[in-house]
């Protein structure tokens, strides 16, 4: 049985670290693993692997994987994979949802404690060495409690719940949107489907995007939707940045319709030096790092050899993809 890691990116926490093969060879004897640097050689191993780790495949070598059987994402999104070949296909697909969704949604917390504080406007007078208490207190935003604010979370999947604990246990009121309300979840108290979006809109102080990219969700915060916003709320997005409309956002915070927004991922990134939203006084940009830590190949290494494990003993796969979703 061979399996194939292919996972190629210009930053280098995004490939998979040496001993992570090695350590897959020591507690499966019984694979052949292949582990590429890059892409030049993908279409050949492919053709006679069971297993893939990677989040980017082309139709063709899909076509070209005979006995291809499961694919890894070591990404949450999967967008990227889902070409017609594979979503017609018996192939597997699973995502590291759980490696990364508790990791984001501390960003996302901590995102909110900075904007509730005022924490970037602080900085801004600690470089010119002013004592502004005053200022902050008489601005149009004053610093704020989390305590028994409105947290709209849009999406409720890896991101999405334990942020949700998380905003609960801190005492706010959390409300949520995803495609099955019907299903209760941990600290969230009310819950609406995607068509009743503009109503958790209205309610909220904050709102987070924690949403996969599907033809649905693209583009998802549009002009119309943004205009929902309370001009006291704050928008932050952990999940993709083409869930917004950046033009749409451009003009609304221009127009300061709404308070401000945290965006630790944009539409183009890296995030082109003429885009105006560096220089906006109400925009925090984070330079997609929500997910990143010291710890996270450790996790990636024990949730897939654990998925490895059931899939050897003939057990469903955890965290698999729905595939017939609009990717």
């Amino acid at each position: 049985m061979k399996l194939l890691i292919v996972l190629h990116h210009r930053f280098e926490l995004w490939q998979a670290p040496g001993w992570f093969a090695e350590r897959l060879r020591e507690e499966f004897p019984q694979l052949e693993v292949a582990h590429l640097s890059d892409y030049n050689r993908v279409n050949e191993e492919i053709a006679d692997a069971d297993i893939v780790i990677g989040w980017s495949l082309r139709s063709e070598q899909i076509k070209a994987a005979r006995k291809l059987k499961w694919i890894h994402s070591t990404a949450t999104a999967v967008h990227a994979l889902m070409s017609p070949e594979l979503r017609a296909s018996q192939i597997v697909v699973t995502n590291a949802r759980d490696v990364h969704g508790p990791v984001v949604a501390e960003h996302a917390m901590a995102l909110m404690f900075v904007l509730a504080k005022r924490l970037p406007q602080a900085m801004h007078y600690q470089r010119q060495k002013h004592w502004a208490q005053e200022d902050l207190w008489h601005a149009d935003l004053r610093p704020r409690e989390l305590r028994g604010a409105t947290l709209a979370i849009i999406g409720l999947g890896g991101i999405g719940r334990p942020l949700a604990r998380m905003a609960s246990a801190l005492g706010m009121h959390v409300v949520a949107v995803r495609q099955h309300p019907e299903r209760p979840t941990e600290g969230v108290a009310v819950q609406y489907g995607l068509g009743e979006l503009d109503t958790a809109l209205r309610t909220a102080d904050f709102v987070v995007l924690a949403l996969p990219v599907t033809a649905k969700t693209n583009r998802l915060m549009n002009a119309s939707r943004l205009a929902c916003l309370q001009p006291h709320s704050y928008l932050i997005n952990v999940g993709r940045g083409v869930l917004i409309d950046e033009a749409a956002l451009v003009r609304a915070l221009r127009s300061r319709s709404f308070a401000g927004a945290a965006l630790d991922v944009t539409t183009e990134e890296p995030l082109p030096p003429d885009s105006p939203l560096w220089e906006m006084d109400n925009v925090l940009i984070t330079p997609h790092i929500a997910g990143l830590t010291e710890q996270m190949w450790e996790r990636h290494y024990d949730t897939f050899a654990a998925n490895l494990r059931r899939y050897l003993s003939g057990e469903p796969l955890q965290w698999v993809v729905d595939k017939h979703e609009e990717y």
